[in-house]
Parts: C-alpha cells; structure tokens; sequence
C-alpha cells in the first residue's frame, strides 16, 4: 500500500497550499474528490489511487484548503474555492483528458469543476463523471428552514456526525457560495459519460438525487446503479470493487 500521510504540495500565490498525491500514468487522469470535511486519507481515495498505480493510470488525490494535510483554515473556504483548487491541481499535473470522481459533496465539485473545464478547453478535457452518493445542490435540500435561519443569523450551524469525532461546521460564507451555485433547477450542460453510484440505504442524501441529476445532465450516456445494502460511505469491499470497475471502464473507452 501507498503511505496516504506523504504527500507532495501545491505552492500558489495568495492562495493556501494544497496536499495532493499523485502518480504518473496513462490517461485520462483520474481525480478523487472527497466530501464535506473529508480528505484524501479516506478508504475509497486510498483504493483508487492504489488501484491505478498497479495498473500504470494515470491518478490524482487532493485535501482541499483548510481539510486534511492542506493549509487554510476550513471556516475561510467557499464551494468556489474548492471548485478552484482542483481547478489549480489539474493545470498543474493533469494534461489531457481527466475523469472526475466525486464522493458526497465531491460529486457537486465534480460537475462545477466539468462545467468549468468543459468552457475553458472544450468537451473533450473531460472523459467522464464517476459520482458516489453525488450531493449537489445540499444547500437546498440539505437543511430545514430552521437551520437555514441558523446558518443565516449566526454565521454557522455546528452539528454532530456519526462520520468523524469531529463536528460538522457549515458557514455562511460556504452555504451562500452553494446557494448560488445550485445545478439541479435546469439542465447541466455536460455530455460526457457519467455513472452515478447510489446506496440504496443512504440516509443523508436521498438517492432521489442522483435520479435528479440524471435528468439534469445533457449527456446520453448516463448511468445510475442502486446499490442494495449500500449506505451513504459505499465503502464496503464490495462497494469499493463496484468503484474501481466503474472507472476502469470510462478509463478504457
């Protein structure tokens, strides 16, 4: 196995330093986009990276600023902030093709971070969308009314998670850049290849969402699997097997 605790760094001007591993290969690049207070760390990132390295792909994991082993503090970052660290990863390692894989809140960052390639350097930057458990738009649909009036008023709602010892922080600053930057009311214009992974157990974002994005996106192609069992980490051995099949095919073509 890979030491997840050595990564390289990403210098930039004014702008935190970010960690990311990275190993050479065929493309397209694949890149790992963690969740909300997540990092690159975590068991679906460690086995991809893994996974493409025995096979000589092509990989890229990062922790966005203020997570993991990155510089700046969490409280500071917006959505588009971390739209543009990966954005900054991959001018900076990943020429050609990438295919984007994005867990939870990563699978939102996965379609901004398309959206924004796809204008910059045309539809064939992005090979295809691997999403697990995809959360766009959980600003929305995320929050009640209450705590919505919570992040508003107070400047952050802090709530326990069974998924670190340490709690979830969602600020103002973050809450608005997502408000803002919501997909699902009308059509995404991405037309490459997407699968969307979906626990049929999840309990934090209902698989109605990726049924939702599904319909949003302009490609054709198109595929949602339900897993049955599967809860919102899809992290079992099987779930993972799932994962690494899944890439492997967009990577073939």
């Amino acid at each position: 196995m890979t030491d997840p605790a050595a990564p390289d760094f990403l210098d930039r001007p004014g702008r935190p330093r970010i960690a990311f591993r990275y190993t050479r290969g065929a493309g397209p690049t694949i890149l790992f986009l963690p969740g909300y207070m997540s990092d690159m760390a975590g068991g679906k990132a460690t086995a991809l990276f893994d996974w493409a390295a025995a096979e000589g792909q092509g990989c890229l994991l990062l922790d966005y600023a203020g997570c993991g082993l990155s510089d700046g503090l969490f409280a500071d970052q917006t959505l588009l902030d971390w739209r543009g660290d990966v954005l900054d990863l991959i001018d900076a390692k990943a020429d050609g093709p990438v295919i984007v894989v994005g867990s939870s809140m990563g699978g939102w960052l996965m379609l901004l971070v398309a959206l924004a390639l796809t204008q910059r350097d045309g539809p064939a930057r992005v090979a295809g969308l691997v999403g697990i458990a995809a959360a766009p738009d959980f600003t929305d649909w995320g929050f009640t009314p209450e705590e919505k009036a919570i992040i508003l008023a107070e400047g952050a709602l802090v709530e326990e998670t069974p998924y670190s010892d340490q709690p979830y922080v969602t600020t103002r600053g973050f809450f608005q850049s997502g408000e803002a930057n919501r997909l699902l009311g009308g059509e995404i214009p991405l037309t490459c290849p997407v699968r969307l992974l979906h626990g049929e157990e999840d309990g934090d974002v209902p698989p109605e969402i990726s049924m939702r994005l599904s319909a949003a996106l302009a490609s054709a192609d198109v595929q949602v699997t339900l897993v049955k069992g599967g809860d919102h980490r899809l992290s079992r051995e099987r779930d993972i097997a799932l994962l690494i099949d899944t890439v492997a095919r967009l990577a073939a073509g």
